[in-house]
């Protein structure tokens, strides 16, 4: 079964969401052997190729163990990947609003910093991740070089604790990211973007930066409508089964 490049991103994640899901909820206990690729596959609907990149999400994640010529086990996890911080926040149900309400102090501070400090491999790194963002095709693509943007920002500001902070909540970002990037909404016109943005990281002007990235964040407030208090997850779930029907339709 050959599944659409466009598809396959979406697809990817839909998995690995799931069963990242039923691993950390105990549905699939710890020994447990994951259906075949091919099982799963039909499961979802998809290519094995598909099914094997989830899986390969799910074992850098150490949740599963692959062994060869047996097959995927659920991997027993140690109290200290049990309580990662991505794991701590998803136990409280974080809305698609409060996520913002987060990131705007994080990283309206990470940007000041990045401006007075960015070196000139600092600023092509983050030059890269946004050619990247406004010229990706699929969203996959786009949301992940929209992550690298901000961690590379991030990085720029000198600071790791700040960069650490930002980065244990990069999968709840990378979720709202989705949405994010395939919301014509979201394109309202003279809200500053990653151009803007780094036009002022750029020129070194701190406060430009932050006002710049304050209204960037900030957008979603205004545009995320009925999803601003929708539990996250719930959110990214819906949308991207929203956007593999588009597929489809297509």
């Amino acid at each position: 079964m050959s599944t659409p490049p466009a598809q396959s991103g979406l697809l990817t994640e839909r998995i690995a969401r799931q069963l990242e899901h039923d691993i950390r909820s105990g549905a699939l206990e710890v020994g447990v052997k994951l259906p075949s690729e091919r099982e799963l596959a039909t499961q979802f609907g998809s290519s094995r190729n598909v099914v094997r990149e989830a899986l390969r999400q799910l074992e850098a994640k150490r949740l599963i163990e692959v062994a060869p010529g047996r097959g995927s086990f659920v991997r027993e996890q140690s109290s200290e990947q049990a309580r990662g911080y991505d794991a701590l926040y998803r136990a409280e149900r974080p809305t698609v609003r409060q996520l913002i309400e987060a990131r705007l102090p994080v990283e309206i501070e990470i940007i000041r910093l990045a401006a007075e400090r960015a070196t000139d491999e600092d600023l092509a790194t983050i030059r890269a991740a946004m050619e990247t963002t406004e010229s990706a095709t699929d969203v996959i693509t786009k949301a992940r070089a929209d992550l690298e943007f901000h961690d590379a920002i991030a990085m720029a500001s000198g600071n790791p604790v700040l960069r650490i902070m930002l980065s244990s909540i990069s999968g709840m970002m990378f979720e709202m990211m989705l949405r994010s990037n395939s919301d014509p909404s979201i394109g309202e016109p003279g809200v500053p973007h990653h151009p803007e943005i780094f036009a002022a990281l750029e020129a070194r002007d701190a406060e430009s930066a932050c006002a710049r990235m304050r209204e960037h964040l900030s957008l979603g407030l205004r545009t995320y409508g009925p999803d601003l208090d929708v539990q996250l997850d719930t959110m990214a779930r819906r949308h991207i089964e929203t956007l593999l029907g588009e597929g489809r339709a297509g």
